[in-house]
């Protein structure tokens, strides 16, 4: 009878659990929007779904296009967890009240100069921005020391960008925080007369090594990524890091957040702390991402300049003002 008892106990017991918990198995698992690279991404939740059993479903799409998707839904958006290449996309679901407190282990995870100050998002990998030049064209001597070199007269016609691109407009929003509106509109101004505009980073670092143009500024990984393939996009190219704090020694920190209205919370933190953790930074030590590792003790690829030596400016990644940047760069005529 007593056996009885507790066997009847015992299936009401999980009958009740299984009503009660979301049951991740009978949907899409955890739904994330990546703006990461997309087989960065795969990796990640190949490697979490293997570790935890968890499914993720990843959406791809760009920075922009997903923080203004995840401002217009609200709390009726589907997404557990928000990935980005750069992080004015983060500050801008931030600043909306849309993203949950990261959990403090997670935050523990990640040095504090690649998280925001206020801990509602994190970064899970960086980019550094570079001076990509001609090695035909340009000598050492010759290259600028600053970002805002490239304002002068001099270099009129003589180096390209990607304006429309979410990257481009990262480092822009550095130069904002840190030089201020009236530098920042004067930069961009002289900008317009000086630069030539291509559609991508990968299209400036080519145009750069077939000659099309002395230089670019696009993010590191475009060269190292062609390197390791064949390198014909990039064989006639070399890398300028401006360092010295300058606007243009700027990382653009890519993060992750949970969105508050999550329906599976507890999971979509765990994918964040795997992210952050050994399993998904040795991902950027291994992969073919070429971006750089982030968490505490993690190694980034070997090929790559080490982060410290960069010599970034610091800057918090919570108060990047993309919307402003938007404006600034559409009075100079770039957007």
């Amino acid at each position: 009878m007593k056996l009885a008892l507790s066997t009847l106990a015992g299936a009401v017991a999980l009958a009740a659990s299984l009503i009660a918990a979301p049951t991740l198995a009978a949907d899409q698992g955890i739904i994330v929007y990546n703006a990461q690279h997309e087989s960065l991404a795969k990796e990640w939740a190949k490697g979490f779904t293997k570790e935890t059993g968890i499914k993720v479903t990843l959406r791809n799409g760009g920075d922009s296009d997903f923080s203004n998707q995840i401002v217009a839904e609200g709390a009726a958006s589907p997404a557990d967890v928000f990935l980005t290449e750069n992080s004015p996309a983060m500050a801008l679901v931030e600043a909306a009240g849309l993203f949950a407190p990261v959990d403090a282990d997670t935050l523990a995870q990640v040095p504090q100069e690649y998280q925001p100050s206020s801990g509602k998002w994190v970064g899970v990998a960086a980019r550094s921005t570079v001076f990509a030049y001609s090695k035909d064209k340009l000598k050492e001597g010759q290259l600028p020391k600053s970002l805002l070199d490239l304002a002068d007269p001099s270099w009129k016609g003589r180096w390209a960008a990607s304006p429309s691109g979410a990257d481009f407009q990262a480092i822009v929003s550095a130069l904002l925080q840190l030089k201020g509106e009236a530098a920042t509109a004067d930069w961009l101004k002289a900008m317009k007369e000086n630069f030539t505009a291509y559609k991508g980073n990968s299209t400036v670092m080519k145009a750069v090594n077939a000659g099309e143009i002395d230089g670019g500024v696009i993010y590191h990984y475009y060269y190292f990524g062609d390197q390791a393939k064949t390198g014909e996009n990039s064989k006639n190219v070399g890398l300028h890091y401006f360092k010295n704090q300058d606007p243009g020694a700027f990382v653009s920190v890519s993060g992750g957040g949970v969105l508050a209205s999550s329906k599976h919370p507890k999971e979509a933190q765990a994918f964040l702390k795997w992210v952050t953790g050994k399993g998904g930074q040795d991902v950027l030590k291994t992969g073919t991402s070429y971006e750089y590792a982030v968490g505490k003790g993690a190694q980034s690829n070997p090929k790559l300049v080490p982060l410290p030596d960069l010599q970034a400016p610091k800057i918090d990644p919570a108060t990047l003002n993309s919307k402003k940047v938007i404006d600034l760069m559409t009075q100079a005529g770039l957007l």
